[in-house]
């Protein structure tokens, strides 16, 4: 049985008063494409943050290719293979479409300070090298041709896909997409999933939240379920959207009591 690339084991995280994320299990395989998605107040955004290091936990455990992230710092998580996006767009907007995604390229950077203040020729060789990255990435999701423009002046849905392309410039194993398609119209999301896709093509594994049922649906490989801070299902989308906790946490009792009258026996 092929191990996992990221394995949450036991989590938890309680905060004054409040247990945000309890004992949830979530095991993300190698090359695919995994959603979490869950009710508002769910969990979601604090079990992101604490596998992307933003958050320590309480309990349990976090193993990217079997090693512990616990207690590891978010540059040594990044360092390791993991990169993000954010539910709110953030990107560097006095900075050129090419300069925002050459800057997630530096925590690959091999040269020391000295290196960098004095700007010897190992330092320029491994910029050129990042700034071809950088190119390369943009061309990979479309937008090489607005490379020298402004960031602030992209579109919405350009400023998504730069936010991912910035991602990609960490070189991750595991890149996380917070609500991706938040704000988008719907041409703007077809999009993203071919682009999510073309990312699992290239190698990369994707752990996406998300709103967007008929995204999530149409787009991962399998889909863990949170509800109230516990992990309620784990499977395939076919299996989550039979799973009667699943109907009960989104349409509430009544409405999975109907539901499941209206279902041909």
């Amino acid at each position: 049985m092929t191990r996992p690339l990221l394995d949450v084991i036991g989590l938890t995280k309680h905060f004054i008063g409040l247990i945000a994320v309890h004992q949830v299990d979530m095991a993300v395989n190698a090359g695919t494409i995994h959603g979490l998605i869950g009710p508002n107040g769910a969990g979601k955004t604090t079990l992101f943050n604490l596998i992307s290091g933003l958050l320590s936990a309480n309990d349990g455990d976090i193993r990217l290719d079997g090693h512990s992230l616990i207690g590891e710092p978010i540059y040594t998580r990044a360092q390791c293979g993991i990169a993000r996006t954010f539910q709110n767009i953030r990107i560097f907007e006095d900075m050129t479409v090419l300069e925002n995604v050459a800057t997630g390229g530096h925590s690959r950077l091999a040269a020391s300070a000295l290196a960098a203040l004095f700007r010897l020729p190992g330092f320029r060789a491994e910029e050129r090298a990042l700034r071809a990255h950088a190119m390369e990435l943009l061309e990979f999701v479309g937008l090489a041709n607005r490379a020298g423009e402004c960031a602030a002046d992209l579109p919405y849905g350009d400023q998504r896909r730069l936010e991912i392309a910035r991602a990609l410039a960490a070189k991750p194993r595991l890149l996380m997409l917070d609500e991706p398609a938040a704000g988008m119209n719907p041409r703007e999301t077809e999009a993203l999933v071919g682009l999510v896709r073309r990312l699992r093509e290239r190698g990369v594994t994707v752990l996406v939240v998300e709103h967007d049922m008929s995204f999530i649906m149409d787009l991962c490989d399998r889909i863990t379920v949170l509800n109230f801070g516990c992990r309620i299902a784990e499977g395939t989308p076919a299996e989550v959207r039979q799973t009667p906790e699943v109907i009960e946490a989104y349409l509430g009792v009544r409405g999975a009591a109907r539901l499941a009258a209206r279902r041909p026996v």
